[in-house]
Protein backbone atom coordinates (compact mmCIF):
# COMPACT_ATOMS: atom_id res chain seq x y z
CA UNK A 1 0.00 0.00 0.00
CA UNK A 2 1.28 3.73 -0.71
CA UNK A 3 1.90 6.00 1.65
CA UNK A 4 -0.42 8.16 -0.28
CA UNK A 5 -2.89 5.37 0.71
CA UNK A 6 -2.06 5.37 4.10
CA UNK A 7 -2.52 8.90 5.14
CA UNK A 8 -5.78 8.58 3.55
CA UNK A 9 -6.96 5.93 5.87
CA UNK A 10 -5.30 7.29 8.70
CA UNK A 11 -8.04 10.65 7.82
CA UNK A 12 -10.83 7.92 7.28
CA UNK A 13 -11.74 4.95 8.27
CA UNK A 14 -14.72 4.97 5.69
CA UNK A 15 -12.54 6.42 2.94
CA UNK A 16 -12.46 3.93 0.98
CA UNK A 17 -16.39 3.02 1.10
CA UNK A 18 -17.24 6.31 0.94
CA UNK A 19 -18.98 7.29 -2.72
CA UNK A 20 -16.47 9.16 -4.71
CA UNK A 21 -17.49 13.25 -4.06
CA UNK A 22 -18.18 13.19 -0.41
CA UNK A 23 -15.45 14.05 1.47
CA UNK A 24 -15.42 16.84 3.52
CA UNK A 25 -12.13 18.65 4.87
CA UNK A 26 -12.75 18.75 8.90
CA UNK A 27 -9.87 19.55 11.19
CA UNK A 28 -9.06 16.15 12.24
CA UNK A 29 -8.62 15.58 8.45
CA UNK A 30 -9.94 14.63 5.28
CA UNK A 31 -13.81 12.40 6.34
CA UNK A 32 -16.19 10.99 4.60
CA UNK A 33 -19.76 11.74 5.84
CA UNK A 34 -20.11 9.23 8.25
CA UNK A 35 -17.08 10.45 10.02
CA UNK A 36 -17.81 13.63 9.54
CA UNK A 37 -20.80 13.40 11.47
CA UNK A 38 -18.70 11.92 14.06
CA UNK A 39 -16.24 14.83 14.36
CA UNK A 40 -16.21 15.70 17.83
CA UNK A 41 -15.68 19.47 17.51
CA UNK A 42 -18.20 20.31 14.65
CA UNK A 43 -21.08 18.44 17.33
CA UNK A 44 -19.59 20.47 20.02
CA UNK A 45 -20.31 23.56 18.45
CA UNK A 46 -23.39 22.41 16.83
CA UNK A 47 -24.80 21.35 20.18
CA UNK A 48 -23.71 25.04 21.46
CA UNK A 49 -25.62 26.65 18.81
CA UNK A 50 -28.67 24.41 19.60
CA UNK A 51 -28.60 25.29 23.29
CA UNK A 52 -28.30 29.23 22.71
CA UNK A 53 -30.42 29.86 19.54
CA UNK A 54 -32.96 26.48 20.65
CA UNK A 55 -33.43 28.68 24.07
CA UNK A 56 -34.21 31.94 22.32
CA UNK A 57 -36.72 30.40 20.28
CA UNK A 58 -38.75 28.56 23.11
CA UNK A 59 -38.66 31.58 25.23
CA UNK A 60 -40.20 33.75 22.59
CA UNK A 61 -42.97 31.28 21.01
CA UNK A 62 -43.67 29.15 24.00
CA UNK A 63 -42.78 31.39 27.18
CA UNK A 64 -46.16 32.62 27.97
CA UNK A 65 -47.88 29.04 28.44
CA UNK A 66 -44.57 27.75 30.19
CA UNK A 67 -44.78 31.12 32.67
CA UNK A 68 -48.29 30.76 32.57
CA UNK A 69 -48.32 26.84 33.77
CA UNK A 70 -50.15 25.57 31.23
CA UNK A 71 -48.03 22.97 29.77
CA UNK A 72 -49.89 20.41 27.33
CA UNK A 73 -48.80 17.30 25.97
CA UNK A 74 -48.27 19.51 23.22
CA UNK A 75 -44.96 21.26 24.57
CA UNK A 76 -43.49 17.54 24.56
CA UNK A 77 -42.64 17.80 21.29
CA UNK A 78 -42.43 21.07 20.30
CA UNK A 79 -39.92 22.00 22.60
CA UNK A 80 -37.51 19.33 21.80
CA UNK A 81 -38.23 19.78 18.04
CA UNK A 82 -36.99 23.51 18.68
CA UNK A 83 -33.70 22.38 19.92
CA UNK A 84 -32.90 19.78 17.22
CA UNK A 85 -33.49 22.38 14.19
CA UNK A 86 -30.85 24.86 15.13
CA UNK A 87 -28.96 21.66 15.54
CA UNK A 88 -29.43 20.10 12.22
CA UNK A 89 -29.13 23.75 10.84
CA UNK A 90 -25.71 24.36 12.12
CA UNK A 91 -24.29 21.17 11.35
CA UNK A 92 -25.56 21.02 7.65
CA UNK A 93 -23.98 24.91 7.28
CA UNK A 94 -20.33 23.15 8.82
CA UNK A 95 -20.44 20.32 6.47
CA UNK A 96 -21.19 22.51 3.79
CA UNK A 97 -18.54 24.63 4.39
CA UNK A 98 -16.67 21.97 5.06
CA UNK A 99 -17.34 19.70 1.51
CA UNK A 100 -13.89 18.82 -0.61
CA UNK A 101 -14.92 19.02 -4.34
Amino acid sequence: MSHAARTLQSWCRHLNQAEPGRHFRMKSGRECWRCAFRNRGMLRRSALTSAVVGTILVAINQGTVIVGGDGSAELAWKIPLTYCVPFLVASWGALGNAYVH
